[in-house]
């Protein structure tokens, strides 16, 4: 468990969610395909896969990507997560949950991807895609709304706990100060000013499908939000140097932007050390793993 209130979920839950809503499904193989900090996720069949959102509060997703995701896939050039049943809440597992189209390939690693400037680039190419994309009404508002699409200042004081408590766990192994300067720094600057944009929100390597070395898909849209483009770019901080420099030039991101996309980055691998410490070592690793690569570029530059 990662979180208070979280719904226990097995394969015998899910079986009886089929059961009850696809029964046409039900008699299809099912196998455990990931658990990360807001759905665990079942393969079904060859075809299809299961999300069930670990809280209430993580559910609120599920709408965004049932309402949203339809009207952006034609917009994009790379695939993304296709729904096909919105589940209801039953007595065994009192959430929403949902079932969309498998798409097949690899998580971008070293193993799979065979040309990090080239993948840097293609991920530029999905992001200008994105934020492109006409609003169609959308505000950033209700489950559109989410903290990484605002501004760095209203995170200061979340955020300054976070720092503190990183110092208790990780102590001289992680540069905190050092972070914590380059995360004041990035608050000191103007507000940004650009027009609120689509957002993925977390295009971090899991969420990167790579087939035949190039990136293929992208998936989990369930940090779907409008908001200032910036924290957009923080992962990249998740991929080799390579990717990094490569995105970066075909983004033509000036300085105040890749700033305050650091400071995101910097704010979400403190929060994820604090957070998950004593629950996600996995995750922590990858907060950790994260904030290194952020402390090496800026020694580099």
């Amino acid at each position: 468990m990662l979180h208070e209130n979280e719904v226990p979920v097995d394969e015998a839950v899910v079986r009886s969610l089929l059961d009850a809503q696809r029964p046409e499904w039900a008699g299809l193989s099912l196998s455990l395909a990931g658990a990360g900090t807001e759905n665990t996720m079942y393969r079904l069949g060859d075809d299809l896969l299961v999300r069930l959102p670990r809280t209430q509060d993580k559910a609120r997703s599920l709408r965004k990507e049932q309402e949203w995701l339809p009207r952006l896939a034609p917009l994009l050039t790379h695939a993304v997560p296709e729904p096909v049943h919105a589940g209801t809440p039953t007595v065994a597992f009192p959430l929403p949950w949902s079932v969309f189209r498998w798409i097949d390939g690899k998580e971008a690693r070293p193993d799979t991807v065979q040309d990090w400037a080239a993948f840097g680039a293609e991920l530029a190419s999905f992001v200008r895609e994105l934020h492109n994309i006409d609003l169609m009404e959308a505000t950033s508002a209700g489950d559109l709304r989410w903290y990484r699409g605002g501004r760095l200042q209203a995170c200061d004081e979340w955020i300054s706990r976070c720092f503190e408590d990183c110092r208790t766990t990780v102590g001289a192994e992680i540069d905190i100060d050092s972070l914590a300067r380059m995360w004041r720094a990035a608050t000191a600057l103007p507000e940004p000013s650009s027009p609120h944009v689509w957002l993925h929100g977390d295009l971090k390597p899991t969420n990167l499908l790579v087939a035949d070395g190039r990136l293929h898909a992208v998936i989990d849209f369930g940090s779907l939000s409008v908001g200032f483009p910036d924290a957009e770019h923080s992962t990249i901080w998740d991929l080799p140097t390579d990717a990094r420099e490569a995105y970066w030039d075909a983004m033509n991101l000036d300085e105040p932007t890749w700033t305050r996309a650091r400071a995101w980055a910097i704010a979400v691998g403190v929060s994820g050390i604090s957070y998950y410490w004593d629950t996600f070592p996995a995750f922590v690793a990858e907060c950790r793993a994260r904030l290194q690569e952020i402390l090496a570029d800026a020694a580099a530059h």
